[in-house]
This record gives C-alpha cells, sequence and structure tokens, in this order.
C-alpha cells in the first residue's frame, strides 16, 4: 500500500517516518521523501493511529490528489536545488512537466491555489535558504554558488537574495542572527 506523506523533504524525515512505521509494527517495503510503501495494505483504524503518529512530529497523511501533486511537486524542487547542479538553462515548467506527466499549467494553478504562492516563487524561495545554507557552511564561494543553483551571474543571485532576504548575501554572512526557514515552511 503506498501512503504519501507530507513534510517529508530529508532524509532525516525519511527516517523519522520509518520509525514510526517500525515502532508500529508495519512493515515497510520503501520510503524515500513524500511517500512510504507497505508490504500490506492497512485498514482504516491503522491509518489513523499512523496519520496520529505523524502529526505529532510535524507530518501527514496525504488523501487528496491535489496535496499529493503539490508534494511531488515540492519533492522535485527539492532534489533539484539540493543536487546543485541546476544548469544555467534549466526550466522548470518542463522539467515539472516532464517529470510528473501533466500540462505545467494545471500543476501550476493547482500548487498556486493550494500553496499561495507560485511555483517560480517557491523555486525562488527554496534555491534562497539553499544560498543561506552554502553561506552558513563557507565552503563555498558565492560564484561557485551561483553556478550551481544555476543563476547567469552573481549580480543575479545577489538581487534575488535582497530582494527576498533584504539582506545581500554579504551581510546575511556577517549577521550574528541569520534566520533560515526551515523546508517543510516554505
Amino acid at each position: 500500500m503506498k501512503i504519501f506523506i507530507k513534510n517529508m523533504v530529508c532524509n532525516r524525515c525519511i527516517t523519522a517516518v520509518k520509525k514510526i512505521f517500525n515502532d508500529l509494527d508495519i512493515a515497510v517495503s520503501s520510503a524515500q521523501l513524500g511517500e512510504v510503501q507497505t508490504l500490506k495494505n492497512l485498514d482504516n483504524k491503522q491509518i489513523r493511529v499512523v496519520d496520529e503518529k505523524l502529526q505529532a512530529i510535524g507530518f501527514n497523511i496525504l488523501e487528496d490528489s491535489s496535496q499529493r501533486l503539490i508534494e511531488k511537486v515540492k519533492k522535485s524542487v527539492i532534489l533539484i536545488i539540493n543536487g546543485l547542479d541546476v544548469s544555467e538553462d534549466f526550466i522548470l515548467s518542463k522539467h515539472l512537466a516532464d517529470e510528473l506527466h501533466k500540462d505545467y499549467s494545471a500543476i501550476s494553478k493547482t500548487f498556486s491555489q493550494h500553496e499561495n504562492v507560485t511555483l517560480e516563487q517557491y523555486f525562488i524561495l527554496q534555491k534562497i535558504e539553499k544560498v543561506k545554507e552554502l553561506l552558513l557552511y563557507g565552503e563555498l564561494t558565492l560564484t561557485e554558488i551561483s553556478g550551481k543553483l544555476g543563476y547567469k551571474s552573481v549580480q543575479h543571485l545577489s538581487a534575488q537574495f535582497r530582494n527576498v532576504t533584504g539582506f545581500t548575501p554579504s551581510h546575511f554572512k556577517n549577521l550574528k542572527e541569520r534566520h533560515r526557514i526551515p523546508l517543510d515552511q516554505i
């Protein structure tokens, strides 16, 4: 049985979700961002118990097809950005339409209606959070970060960063309190 789960954004999320299933003695054949495949079908009572346990740590079972689509979109965007291999000519609309086998305008409309942000804005917000993370690590230059996240120039990255955060990347890096937004809250 495939169960779709909201807010799984990293490997620690997968570990936490697998632990819940394990604690409830529910055998899992696979777990990945946004979904868990169980070996056996679960009855309604088991599903309610799993959902309660998931909610206790910030996750939810997704029963609605629109919510499933949104989670697939979020998962795809997060994986693209975390791969740090976004080409300068990357086109989000083409990528999502190809990956999800759906018309991009339908994907975009569903996403915007449920998330109160456009897909392009969501993509930018995710990229900016990744820039913040990479700045905090201090292992890459701004030029390297710009290249890995598909920006055409450091100036473009800096302008977008300033529009979203109110700071330049270098000012952000020098702040004593640097705020990052958890990925599941974007």
